[in-house]
């Protein structure tokens, strides 16, 4: 059963909703005490006077610039709901926050929130694309004060690990990340649009997002998908996909794979784990703690 006729619904919803808060110039971070961990959330990072252009912050106790390990994490629901702190829209990336932050201690989490798209077309690419964007740029330029090197990570579900592969792959400036974590991400937005277009569930979002079909704004839809972007300097990426999967076939991820290793971005631990029973995302505790073992031994190896 598709899990996506409920994004239409909300997006009508939500486009009418207020998200205002100041204006101005992003919060800086203050430097502190590295000795000690230090929490910040809501943390602006934005120019834009919109309460989704925030994100969370964990800095782990004794940090440095030349040991602390970065991980960058976006939240999914179809670029149009979702929030990361989590709810029933994408309610596994609390898990993965959870999940991360228990393994990885000593590791800065940086877990953001962006802008969501709605349905009078508001917020859409490449709006979301510059969110990232503009996210990556604001860690980068508090990298002192934060405490933290340049060994960074993308790590990101569905929409969001659609966003993460495009900023890594695409727009890999000031930083270029030293491994993509992908769940279920969609990687070719014109092979996605014609995917629903057969069912009518997500192709009027799609339109919406790409403000036209990829007939009349191939430009767009061919800017706006990661596997157009990869090359022989791309980032080694982890990519998981359930079998199941009929929000994001299968396939997005199985081309992504394919086109990564004709590139030579081929490494021990990076490539494609297919979980044949599942659909788009998965709450199963010990599927869980097979995700994590792989993210596990793909950062161990790609992250030293």
């Amino acid at each position: 059963m598709k899990q996506v006729f409920v994004f239409l619904i909300a997006i009508t919803i939500f486009s009418c909703g207020k998200d205002k808060i100041k204006k101005g110039d992003p919060d800086t971070a203050v430097p502190g005490n590295f000795a000690e961990a230090k929490t910040e959330l809501n943390k602006i990072y934005g120019k834009d006077d919109n309460a989704a252009q925030v994100m969370d912050i964990y800095l782990p106790a004794n940090r440095s610039a030349s040991t602390t390990k970065v991980i960058l994490l976006l939240h999914g629901g179809a670029w149009a709901l979702g929030d990361k702190n989590g709810n029933d829209d994408d309610p596994y990336i609390k898990i993965l926050l959870d999940s991360v932050r228990k393994r990885y201690p000593d590791w800065a989490i940086f877990n953001m929130n962006y802008r969501l798209a709605t349905f009078s077309g508001k917020n859409v690419f490449p709006a979301l694309e510059n969110d990232m964007a503009t996210a990556v740029k604001y860690i980068y330029d508090n990298r002192q004060a934060f405490g933290i090197s340049d060994k960074w990570v993308f790590m990101g579900m569905s929409a969001g690990a659609h966003m993460a592969l495009l900023q890594a792959y695409k727009n890999n400036s000031p930083i270029r990340p030293k491994a993509v974590v992908d769940f279920y991400g969609p990687t070719d937005m014109t092979g996605l649009y014609n995917f629903h277009r057969a069912d009518g569930d997500l192709a009027p979002l799609i339109e919406k997002l790409m403000s036209g079909t990829p007939s009349s704004n191939a430009a767009l839809y061919n800017s706006s998908s990661p596997i157009n972007f990869v090359n022989a300097q791309s980032p080694p990426t982890l990519i998981m996909h359930g079998g199941k999967d009929d929000t994001v076939p299968e396939a997005q991820s199985l081309a992504l794979s394919t086109k990564l290793k004709a590139a030579g971005v081929a490494t021990v631990y990076g490539d494609y784990y297919s979980f044949p029973y599942q659909t788009h995302g998965w709450s199963d505790p010990a599927l869980w703690k097979d995700t994590m073992r792989l993210i596990d031994d793909f950062l161990t190896t790609n992250v030293p």
